[in-house]
């Protein structure tokens, strides 16, 4: 549950094959922010595989409390594979960002209007 009070409160969706840095990119965003002063969760989740299955962490950055790790629509998604991006790309906010891997990903799906999508 978003706390509306919060002057700042992004979540965030990293997402993609085992071995492609999901985790250490999440840890680092989550570092980064609790240097900088912010409240933060960070929740991993892995695949059955260790490389090659799927991979996932929720990140929530805030300047106040946050009342739950989980993120179920995302602010920012980022995508590191189609799979991933099939998967979380509904559930991502209007007026959100999705940044995803253009190596792997050619065609961004129909979205919101309000989307930025950024292929890098």
């Amino acid at each position: 549950m978003r706390d509306t009070r919060n002057k700042f409160y992004e979540e965030v969706i990293l997402a993609g094959f085992g071995g492609q840095g999901i985790m250490l990119a999440g840890k680092l965003l989550a570092q980064t922010a609790m240097k900088a002063g912010k409240e933060v969760t960070y929740m991993p989740s892995y695949g059955a595989e260790v490389r090659g299955g799927t991979a996932k962490c929720m990140i929530i950055v805030a300047e106040g409390k946050i009342a739950s790790p989980l993120v179920g629509r995302p602010d920012s998604l980022i995508v590191m594979n189609k799979a991933s991006l099939n998967k979380y790309a509904s559930h991502l906010k209007a007026a959100g960002l999705l940044v995803m891997n253009s190596s792997l990903i050619k065609n961004a799906p129909q979205l919101d209007e309000t989307i930025d999508v950024l292929a890098v």
